[in-house]
Order: C-alpha cells, then structure tokens, then sequence
C-alpha cells in the first residue's frame, strides 16, 4: 500500500517538473499596420484623385513590404486613391479591403480589438486620419504631424495580449 503512494508522489512531482519546464504560452499579440495612401494626382479640382505613377509603385512597395504579414483583414477609406494603394495587397492576400469612415477612428480601433485580437490587419488612411488613430488604438503618435508631401510611414501598432499598444515607424517605398 505504501508503495503505491510513494509512486503516485513521483508521479505528481514529475508531473509537476514537467510543467514547471513548459515556458507558459504568450499571449497573441494583434498588428496593425497603418499607412497614407500613396501619391495623389495633384491636378486641381480633382474631387477624388487616382494615384500618380509613383503612387502606384508606392502602393507595389507595401505590398512587397506587407506580403508576409498575413494579414487577417484590410481596411481602406471609401476615396479611389486608399482603395487602389490597396489593391496589389488585396489581390495578393485575397481580401475584400472593408471600407470605414476616417471619421470614426474610436469605432475602427474598437472593431480591431474585438474582431481582430491576436491577428494583423492593415489600414489605409489619409495624412490627418493616422495618427488619431494609433491614438485611438491606445499608443502614443511618434510624430505631431504627417506633412501633405510625406507618404512613406509605415506605423505597426503592436497590441499584445495584456492590452498594452506600443507603436513602431518605419519608412518604404521610395522617398
């Protein structure tokens, strides 16, 4: 009889070396990657401008950037310039981009939590939209503003499991 219990005694003292062994699992962290359109044809008067050849290009750049990211969702705001800045990540991941309202950044980043915890996505903006957003996200903006001629930030807010956001800038394309 005493046998028996000493051998369940080893048996939970292995058991429990085993577990004490196991490095605890990390909680997911969601990505999100927030970019400016790319370059706009400046003509005058153009209520909702395509992209210039360079924005095209640009756009090809964060495709070749973002590629391996596997994002789970695309957002873009409903103007012809996000949306084709979009499309070779979008034909590439075999993505429908959800359109959103730039005003409604607190709605965006809500719905990125709660759908799209321990996943990546990629949004799409404008020059005073992305900002409000990393800040809507819970990060602090690393710059104060993005300049009419800038479009080669690339922002990854990083959400990790506990909820702490942090945020990463990095440039791509040409500059």
């Amino acid at each position: 009889m005493r046998t028996l219990g000493f051998s369940w005694i080893f048996f939970l003292v292995g058991l429990l070396a085993v577990a004490a062994a196991v490095p605890a699992a990390k909680p997911p962290v969601t990505k999100v990657y927030i970019v400016r359109h790319a370059e706009k044809d400046l003509t005058p008067g153009l209520a909702d401008p395509l992209l210039t050849p360079a924005g095209e290009a640009r756009a090809r750049a964060l495709h070749q950037q973002l590629r391996r990211a596997k994002p789970a969702a695309l957002f873009t705001t409903d103007t012809k310039r996000t949306r084709a800045t979009l499309a070779p990540l979008a034909e590439a991941t075999k993505l429908t981009p959800q359109v959103y309202d730039p005003r409604q950044q607190a709605t965006l980043a809500e719905q990125i939590r709660r759908d799209y915890a321990g996943k990546t996505v990629v949004v799409v903006g404008h020059s005073n939209t992305l900002l409000p957003l990393v800040a809507a996200l819970g990060a602090q903006a690393p710059l104060s503003e993005i300049k009419d001629e800038e479009y080669s930030y690339l922002f990854e807010v990083r959400i990790e499991g506990n909820g702490t956001p942090t945020v990463k800038m990095t440039q791509y394309g040409a500059r």
